[in-house]
């Protein structure tokens, strides 16, 4: 039975490409918001490599809107006002396609707990899941994930990328 070993290390190949396929982080994000360096004005933050393919921009005639994250305070669920416009554009988005979706992405920066972080970011969240609703939109179109911590947006020890990692991403 020599060929046993050889299966063995074949399948551990396998395993190996397997897994390396599905690290993937889902899609790159490219943003930059009031008052961090680089950006030119509030709310201009958006995540490309939706996965919806070039059809879903043209849904019911209307586009999705193109500013797809908003951020957030240290510590905070609360909605900055100046994202209010960003959140209403989605939610007519929303309500005028009702067979769109959207997966609500909350993000953490690196500080605190994971445990705690993991619930910021499901709180966040759910606090633009909640705005939606009262907008109108229906639940059965909005899916909310956290991911804390797990998935920066910028790396480094400092107050400008843990800005860019207090964040909901809307991933239609």
């Amino acid at each position: 039975m020599q060929l046993k070993p050889y299966v063995r290390s074949l399948a551990v190949a396998v395993s190996l490409a397997v897994m390396a396929g599905c690290s993937s982080g889902g899609g790159t994000q490219e943003g930059s918001m009031d008052g961090i360096a680089g950006g030119n004005g509030a709310g201009s933050g958006q995540v490309s490599g939706s996965g919806l393919g070039q059809g879903a921009d043209q849904m019911a005639g209307a586009r999705i809107p193109e500013v797809r994250t908003i951020y957030f305070a240290y510590d905070s669920d609360a909605i900055r006002p100046e994202f209010q416009s960003v959140l209403e554009a989605h939610a007519q988005f929303l309500r005028g396609n009702p067979d769109a979706s959207v997966v609500l992405q909350g993000h953490t920066d690196e500080r605190g707990t994971r445990e705690y972080n993991l619930a910021l970011g499901e709180r966040r969240a759910g606090a633009v899941e909640r705005f939606l609703s009262v907008q109108g939109v229906s639940p059965s179109q909005v899916e909310v994930v956290s991911y804390g911590e797990e998935r920066p947006a910028a790396r480094g020890g400092n107050e400008e990328a843990y800005a860019q990692n207090r964040r909901v991403v809307f991933a239609y």
